[in-house]
């Protein structure tokens, strides 16, 4: 079972993937790609990103269940938020671009686990809320885009970190 976990930037993505890689030891965990980026910021940063979750994906020597810190639908939500607000020029062309690698490796996804901004994480300014809001609402409308998410079960999940676990849980074993 291959499961990407998504979100914009401080949903409980880490919390939760922690937490069920502690319960369930047989899941890969695959890390955030951005620990695998240089520390850039933009949309070049997100494009680079974006291919290392499609990249190992579609790796053929990935066997057996996986977790996934944020996928390829992650970034292109990055992307759309960016053009959206008018932060980048290139935005929309990049988007346009990667939007068939991102669908590719969707299509290997079992489980798009979705968490979005309804639990009470505040965020400082730093963190800058508006684009965290942004990307929000535009990863909403990829994951109703089926040609973008493949055959993947979407799962929303909202409440405190056990009620998440357990509802992952629950989805993985049922």
């Amino acid at each position: 079972m291959r499961i990407v976990v998504s979100g914009t930037h401080a949903t409980g993505k880490s919390t939760l993937i922690s937490d069920f890689s502690l319960a369930h030891p047989e899941f890969v965990v695959l890390p955030d790609p951005f620990e695998f980026v240089d520390e850039g910021s933009g949309s070049g940063s997100l494009v680079a990103q974006l291919r290392i979750s499609a990249e190992r994906l579609l790796d053929p020597e990935l066997a057996g269940s996986v977790i996934a810190e944020r996928g390829p639908l992650d970034f292109l939500a990055y992307l759309a938020a960016l053009d959206d607000l008018g932060r980048s020029s290139r935005a929309a062309e990049l988007f346009r671009r990667e939007a068939p690698l991102a669908a590719e490796a969707m299509a290997e996804v079992d489980l798009l686990v979705l968490l979005g901004l309804d639990d009470g994480i505040t965020v400082p300014e730093e963190e800058d809320p508006e684009l965290r809001e942004a990307m929000d609402e535009a990863l909403r409308a990829l994951t109703d885009d089926e040609e973008l998410t493949g055959a993947a079960r979407i799962l929303e999940l909202a409440g405190d970190p056990a009620t998440r676990l357990a509802a992952l849980a629950a989805a993985v074993l049922g």
